[in-house]
């Protein structure tokens, strides 16, 4: 009995640190469903989890949290505006005095198609305060961010685009 307790427990812990609290739904360019991100709130950030298809395969691609909660295909999804950066500091890790908020680092696409990645960001809050993310959006551009090239690190055109809720 004291094992099955010890196993229970453990299996049950998983479930409890990985909540899901706030949801996102990855339309394409074409305003088709395109996958899933799942944000878990935690002491010191935001855990972004996402699996989004239809990508270009094989090749980094820039993930970001843009400004704005609107994912309009018809405009390439411009309608969610620039990336998130309530401190207005420089975009990238490699910039002086950066990152900003809405900065994340590239996310692997697979022969596929697919990129499936979780990312911790300790910039941004899921709900509370000035860096809060809900009613936002999460963005994938069509190549990598070179983490520095202002204001976008030079990411490309925007594939997919969630906005959190």
């Amino acid at each position: 009995m004291r094992n099955q307790l010890l196993v229970l427990g453990l299996a049950l812990l998983p479930i409890a640190a990985h909540a899901e609290d706030a949801r996102a739904t990855f339309l394409d360019r074409n305003g088709e469903e395109a996958g899933t991100a799942t944000l878990t709130a935690t002491p010191g950030g935001v855990l972004i989890g996402t699996e989004v298809t239809g990508l270009p395969p094989g090749r980094w691609v820039a993930f970001h949290i843009h400004e704005t909660g609107t994912c309009d295909h018809a405009t390439s999804h411009e309608s969610a505006g620039g990336h998130f950066n309530p401190s207005g500091a420089p975009h990238g890790v490699l910039s002086e005095g950066g990152p900003h908020a809405g900065d994340m680092p590239n996310i692997w696409v697979d022969a596929e198609g697919t990129a499936r990645a979780q990312v911790f960001n300790p910039l941004v809050t899921l709900a509370e305060g000035d860096n809060a993310i809900k009613g936002r959006a999460l963005m994938i551009h069509a190549g990598p961010d070179d983490y520095q090239t202002q204001p976008t690190g030079g990411a490309g055109d925007r594939l997919g685009c969630a906005v959190i809720e």
